[in-house]
Parts: structure tokens; sequence; C-alpha cells
């Protein structure tokens, strides 16, 4: 069928991000939707920043500038303290200078200079409204005895630290201490005596390190002193007693021992180069002496590592004999007399190459023997050497221990000396690295609380925020469908066709007749009782009636009246957009049938009642009978008959005596004599409990099978799939389904829940519907897929409402 492909196409092509021109077209919707909520939303928000401006008691702030300056001073002092106060301050140091005028100390210090737990104005909140109704809360739950000195310190400093605002101005050494109270005057002196404090409790710092360092460096300095002295003493009496003398820095036998190794050394090396010619030589001789790759190769290697002159000119012979003896074999041949004799002339050469190497070998074997000599009296001596010099070494250990000792007591003493001189001139002039660069005034306008402009600017920005989030929350629990898009994302279908809401008084059948409007309902008037089927399925007689059919009509009497219906203004109204959306379901529905076998057959209904499928029923079937197809509406709502109770209120007979035999179903059918279409009732007259029985059983599949022979097209209103369980017991009559869904009335979560437990509706599905439209409200919803609904398009072309 053609929604199963379509269905495959919504699938399998993938999703598009909206473009720029769509996200604002969005963006703007969402306005034009949920403006009054924003609105709202904004002014409270601005109120409550108003309320806040006006109410908030008015704070002024006092700023002074201090500046940590660590080369301040440094002409006068010639080293270092040994508390490192006035190395060069780095960046931390700065920022622990920060968080050292926050200290309690300092605040404690000024609380007192100033007496500020006195001062009514520094212990007043202010008397705002917030601080109003946080004073009597906190009343209501504190105790009522007046606190203690303690605690009022406690409540000045609190409120001292909240007032105090300390920070570093960029990279720099500069720090700017502020301070926010209810007076200008008050404000800048509490800021001025935050630095003066500052600078105090540095000096006294400094002061107190430098005396405590003084009084520790004099009691470490005797001690160091009289250590110096006893190390210096033991080193002479240990020279003394072991007749260590000084030659240069180095005894006797240490010049000894380093003559002794580099000759030894010497003797190692010359023994290690004669034993590797020996090697070299022997591994020659025990080689094939009637191989010419030993006087080519190995040969030439030992005679320019021995520079032998008798050899190399015996070599060179033979090179030469050798080029002959290849050049004559390839002119006169191997066997040539002349080649042989070159040939036994070069075995000469080899020979007496062997010869002059076994001489070479002997030599080099003597030349090992006196070096393996040398090295062993050099090894002897150097034994010896170290023997004799042992005694003395174990004595240079201990004495240059004792030196170490000495000279590192020394030494330590001397620095001591040093930082003690140093630290007694710092204790009589003490500096600071900090000093005053800009104190508070009190004169200049400083207030900086509340800040009108900064604050109504916050709150409307942060209205605004708050507002498009109010908007954004509303619009997403919104969970009903307002657009064709949401029909297509949610259902997983087309959308064919949005029919607009038609307004009280479009519809009328003559001029002062009752009007109707789109989707109001009669109730069924009293009709024949339904039939009841056993549990056999045997069909059981009507309550109240004998078998048979008794009470037809004539073919005059059963006339559509549908002047007053909705549905009849497809008829009345052929231009209207209400006609062209029934158009556009009657062309999809063609084209459904187009090569894909037989679908007479229409089942139209809706996930909850009241959402318009009689009338879209009623309206379709009216397409589709002017358009010339011979049409037959069928009102299966067997529960709910409202569109008999609409179109043939009259009615005796209908579709549940022609499916259990009491009528022919050509003695129950109505007709409209305008659009010939034909309308086959459901008339009841009470309850009707088995209704999907009667809709699966094989009568009504009979009767469906006549009436295709019969006409071209059949829609079929059914019952809605919330509610009761009809419509699963169609799919033996419904060729494909339409569901109608309200538009802004139906919810997301219901249709998809029936449609999961329909799956016979899902996999049949032609398409869906979206009915009651508001049109100028659905514009804001869908700006693109509802632009084409407008007047003024419509109007190009004729088309009115």
């Amino acid at each position: 069928m053609l929604q199963k492909t379509t269905s495959r196409e919504i699938e399998t092509t993938a999703p598009q991000a909206p473009s720029l021109e769509q996200t604002i077209s969005s963006a703007l919707a969402l306005v034009s939707r949920q403006y009054p909520v924003m609105i709202f939303t904004l002014l409270l928000c601005i109120c409550l920043a108003g309320v806040y401006v006006f109410t908030a008691p008015k704070r002024y702030t006092g700023t002074a500038i201090l500046m940590i300056d660590s080369r301040k001073m440094q002409g006068l002092q010639t080293q270092a303290p040994a508390s490192g106060g006035d190395n060069p301050i780095d960046s931390a140091m700065v920022d622990s200078q920060v968080e050292l005028l926050k200290s309690e100390a300092i605040a404690s210090k000024v609380i007192k200079d100033l007496k500020l737990v006195e001062s009514a104005d520094f212990m007043s909140d202010g008397g705002g409204l917030l601080s109003s109704i946080s004073g009597a809360i906190t009343g209501i739950f504190s105790d009522s005895t007046p606190p203690t000195e303690e605690q009022r310190l406690r409540a000045a400093l609190a409120r001292f630290a909240s007032g105090l605002g300390i920070k570093r101005v960029g990279v720099s050494y500069v720090i700017e201490i502020s301070f926010q109270a209810l007076s200008q005057d008050l404000a800048a002196r509490i800021a001025n005596a935050v630095a003066d404090g500052y600078i105090v409790d540095s000096l006294e710092s400094k002061y107190q390190a430098s005396r405590r360092a003084a009084v520790w460096l004099q009691d470490r300095l005797k001690e160091l002193r009289t250590q110096a002295s006893s190390a210096e003493r033991s080193v002479a009496d240990f020279k003394a007693k072991n007749n260590i003398v000084d030659a240069g820095g180095r005894l006797l036998t240490e010049q000894q021992l380093a003559e002794i190794n580099t000759s030894l050394t010497a003797a190692r090396s010359q023994r290690a180069e004669a034993q590797a010619k020996l090697e070299r030589i022997t591994a020659i001789l025990n080689a094939d002496s009637d191989d010419s790759n030993v006087i080519l190769n190995d040969l030439a290697t030992v005679s320019e590592t021995m520079a032998n002159p008798v050899i190399t000119k015996l070599r060179q012979t033979y090179l030469e004999y050798a080029a002959k003896q290849a050049d004559w074999s390839n002119r006169y041949g191997s066997t040539h007399l002349a080649v042989v004799n070159l040939r036994n002339q070069m075995r000469e050469i080899r020979r007496s190459i062997v010869d002059e190497l076994r001489r070479t070998a002997e030599v080099y074997k003597s030349d090992l023997e006196i070096a393996k000599a040398r090295e062993e009296s050099g090894q002897k001596s150097l034994n010896d050497t170290i023997a004799v010099s042992n005694n003395t070494s174990q004595a240079q250990i201990i004495l240059r221990d004792l030196e170490s000792n000495a000279q590192s007591a020394r030494a330590l003493s001397d620095n001591f000396l040093q930082l003690y001189m140093v630290s007694v001139q710092q204790q009589s002039f003490p500096v600071t690295e900090a000093r005053v660069i800009s104190q508070a005034a009190s004169t200049l306008p400083n207030k900086t609380s509340p800040r009108t402009t900064l604050i109504l600017l916050a709150a409307i920005v942060g209205g605004s925020i708050l507002a498009a989030l109010v908007a954004i929350l509303l619009d997403m629990m919104d969970r009903v469908f307002r657009t064709v898009s949401q029909v297509e994302q949610f259902v997983d279908t087309r959308c064919l066709a949005s029919i607009p809401v038609i307004e009280q008084g479009a519809v009328s059948a003559q001029p002062g007749k009752a009007t109707w409007r789109f989707g109001k309902r009669d109730k069924p008037k009293p009709q024949q009782a339904p039939p009841r089927y056993g549990a056999s399925g045997t069909t059981l007689p009507l309550p109240g009636s004998a078998p048979g059919f008794s009470h037809q009509q004539s073919h005059r009497d059963r006339l559509l009246s549908t002047e007053e219906s909705v549905g009849r203004h497809v008829i009345n109204a052929p231009f209207s957009r209400f006609a062209e959306g029934f158009r556009s379901i009657k062309l999809a529905s063609d084209f459904a049938n187009f090569g894909a076998g037989s679908n007479k057959v229409l089942g139209i209904t809706s996930a909850l009642p009241n959402e318009g499928k009689s009338t879209i029923s009623e309206a379709l079937a009216q397409t589709l009978a002017q358009s010339g197809c011979r049409t037959l509406l069928i009102d299966g709502d067997i529960r709910n008959p409202s569109l008999t109770a609409r179109l043939t209120p009259a009615a005796q007979g209908g579709l549940i005596h022609a499916v259990i035999g009491q009528a022919d179903w050509r003695d129950v059918v109505w007709m409209d004599p305008q659009t010939n279409l034909h309308f086959l009732p459901c008339a009841i007259t009470s309850r009707f409990s088995n209704s999907s029985d009667l809709l699966a059983s094989q009568q009504m599949e009979d009767l469906f099978q006549q009436l295709r022979q019969h006409f071209d097209r059949i829609v079929l209103d059914l019952s809605p799939l919330a509610p009761v369980v009809d419509v699963r017991a169609t799919g033996g009559l419904a060729d494909s389904y339409i569901l109608v869904i309200e538009w802004a009335k139906s919810k997301v979560d219901i249709v998809e829940r029936v449609l999961s437990e329909t799956p016979v509706v899902r996999e049949r599905m032609l398409g869906a519907v979206l009915n009651k439209v508001n049109v100028s409200v659905m514009s804001r919803y869908d700006t693109y897929g509802a632009a084409y609904y407008r007047n003024r398009y419509y109007k190009r072309y004729g088309y009115v409402d």
C-alpha cells in the first residue's frame, strides 16, 4: 500500500537541521504563542527589583589603596634578615598579604581602636525590608537575654567581615581596601584604619621576629665558637702524634703510586698489542697456504701491520704473476707451458711468504714474553708500594675528617656572626614593605548600594531569560497536536489534510433554520434494539420483536436531509478551505488505490470521542459522491451511532438488521438526492455490548462483499480506539484507515498508545487528518506548514471561507 511506502521513506530520510530562517521563525512563533506569560514574568521580575531598590538601605564605600614595595629602604640593609621578610616579594606573597588584611587580628584591632562595638551606625543593618523580615524571623527563635561582651564582639567581627573588601589590582603589587557602611565618614575611617593597622602589625611582627632571632643567634654563636676551637686543636694534636708532614698537599707514597700505576698501564698495553699480532700471524699460518685468499686478503692486513718490506715485495710480485697468469690463460689456455710456469712460480712465492711469516711469528713471540715480564715487574712494584702506604692512608683519612669538621665549624661560626650583626641592626631600625598611596576620602559621593541601574538592567535581562525558559517549558508541556509536522513525527504517517473549524452560523439549511457548530453532536433517538449473540455465535431475536424485519420504509421516505449537517459544507461551500481539505483526502485515497489492488473500504476512526470522525466521514463521502463515484457511507459506530442520529433520526432499520438477515441492505439504505450519496445507518434502541463480535462475524464480511460489488467507494465510520475495541475487529472489513486527530485537544501520548495497541490500524493507515484547526492560531505554531492556509493565498484562486 502507499502508506507503507511512505512510512519507509519517512524512516529512511535523515533529519535535517533547521536553517537560520526556520530557527528565527520558530522563536518568533514561540513568543507569539506565549507572550502573555512572558510579559507577566518579565514585569514580575522588574517589580521585585523595584521593591528591592526602594526598600534596600543605602550604603557607601570608602576605598584606601596600599602598595607592597620590597625595594623600600633597601639601601639601609646590607643583608636579608634571618626571617626572610625583606626578600623580594612574589605574586604568592602578595596574595598572602591580601589574606592577612582579611584576618581577624586586623579586624579586632580596628574595632577596638575605633570603638565600633559602641557605634550605632556600624552595628545597625540599615532597616531594609529584607533585613526587617529576617530580623523578625530570627527574633522568634532567638533567646531574649542581652548578649555578652564576647557575643557583641563576634557580631561586630561578622559585620566587619561582610562589609570589608580586599582585592589585588590586576597582577601588580597594589592592594585595594574597601569598606561598605551606612555613612560615608564611617566607611572612609574604617578603610584607612585597616591600612594603618596592617602597617603597624607588619612593623610589630618584624620587630618581634628580629628580637627573637638576635637572642637565638647570640646563644648559638657561643656554642659554634667553642666547637670550632675544639676541632682545630684536634687536627694539630693528630698530626703531631702520627708524624704527618704535608708536601704540597700530598704524601710521598701517593706520588710513587701514581708513577707506578702509569708504567703498569703502558706495560699492559704493549703486552696486549704483541699478543694480538702473534695471534693474527698464527691464524694465517694455520690456514691453507695454497689458498690464494690468504695472499690477497689476510696477508695484506698483516703486512701493513708489521710493515715487513720482504712480505710486501713478495705479495706485489705474486699479484703481478696472478694478473699475467689470468691474461695468458685467456689467450693461450690454462695448459700452456708459460701459464704452468707462472703457476709454479706463484706457488714458490706463497711458500716464501709463509716462511717469512713463521720467522716473524717467532719475533712476536719473543716480544710477547718480554712484555709479560715487564707487566709482572710493574704489578709487583705496585703491590709493594700499596702495602707500604696502607698504614699512612688510614691516618690520612682520619686527619681529613678532623680538618673538614674544623673548617665547617669555623665557617658556620662566621656565618652566624654575620647574621647576628644584621639582626641587631634591623632590630634598632625595623622597616616594612607596605605603604599607603591613597587614603579613603569621606567627602566624595561614593554610594555603591543599591545600584539602581544595574539592578533594573539585571532584572530585565534575568526576567527575559526566565520568561523565555517559562515559555519554553510551557511549550514543551503542551503535548497536543498543533502542527502537521507533529502529526507526521509522532504518528509516523502522512497528514492528509488540516480541516479548519467551521464557526457557528457557517452551515445552515435555510434562512431561519437552526445553525450548527463543527463538532456538536446530538444524542441518538430511541430506535430498534440491536441483535444479541450467543456463546456459539448464533443470532438471537431482538428483544420485543418477532424474527424478521417488518418495519420497512419506502424509498421515498429514505432520502437524506443533510442541509443542516456540517459535512454538507463541502457541497454548499466548494471553494472553502474546508472543502479543499477533503479534496486532498480524496486525492490521497485515489493514489492509494492506484496499482495497489482494491482499496474500496476506507475506515474512519479517532483516538477519543468528540474528535469529529463522524463529520469527517460524512464530508469525505459527500466529496467522493460528488466526484461521480458510487459511494456508500456506513455508520459503523455501533456503540454510539451519532452519524445515524444526525442524518437519519427516523431510521427504523440499518446495518445490524442487514447483517442478521432481518432486512435486505437495499431496503435500509438512505440516499442524498443531490449528490447520490448512499448511507447505511445503524439503528439501535439500547446499549449493545457485543458489537466487536458482530463486526468480526462472517455475516458482516459477507455483507461487505456484497457492498463492494455495488459501490466504488465505501466510507466506514468506526468507533474511537481508546474507549472500545470494535476497531480491532474490522481487519476483514476495511482496506485502509484514516485517523482523525482533533487539533489542540488530542494528546500525543494517548494517540501513540492506542495505535500501538491497534496494529491493524497502524499497518493499514492511509494517513491522518488534523481536525477542527484554528488556522490563525495554527500559523503561530507552524510558520511554514500553515502558511498556505492563510486567506491571502486562497483568495487569489477564488477560495473563500
